[in-house]
């Protein structure tokens, strides 16, 4: 099934690494093979990964974007989400991070990116909260 990806005026995004950036009017692509596709909004930065959510976040979308990287990404993937899980004590956020690493255990990163998206709301909404 072919892939349909609308992008803004000047927005970026990465196909199997390769970054292209769209002209000055909205556009369509259709992506008709499997390809690892993100959006500028799920792109992060290492400068950017300043929470343990993002910081689990970044290894992830690296493996992600870009196979060649898996093993250096894992070990850092690994460590911090042992780190999070260490810390936290909700059950949800517990169950996001198991199936988080049952997607990462599969390769399945896309869908790992998006439970960690949720980790990373997760933590938003208690750093807000916090003292």
């Amino acid at each position: 099934m072919a892939l349909k990806l609308t992008l803004k005026p000047g927005e970026r995004a990465a196909i199997n690494g390769a970054v292209i950036v769209n002209g000055d009017r909205r556009s369509s692509l259709v992506i008709e093979n499997q390809a690892r596709v993100l959006r500028e909004s799920d792109i992060i930065q290492p400068e950017q990964a300043t929470t343990p959510a993002r910081r689990i976040y970044l290894p992830i979308m690296m493996m992600y974007l870009d196979p060649a990287t898996h093993e250096d990404m894992y070990d850092e993937y690994e460590r911090r989400l042992t780190e999070f899980a260490d810390v936290v004590s909700d059950r949800k956020a517990l169950a996001t991070c198991a199936t988080l690493a049952a997607h990462v255990a599969n390769g399945e990163f896309y869908k790992a990116l998006s439970a960690c998206r949720d980790l990373i709301v997760f933590e938003e909404a208690r750093l807000v909260h916090a003292p």
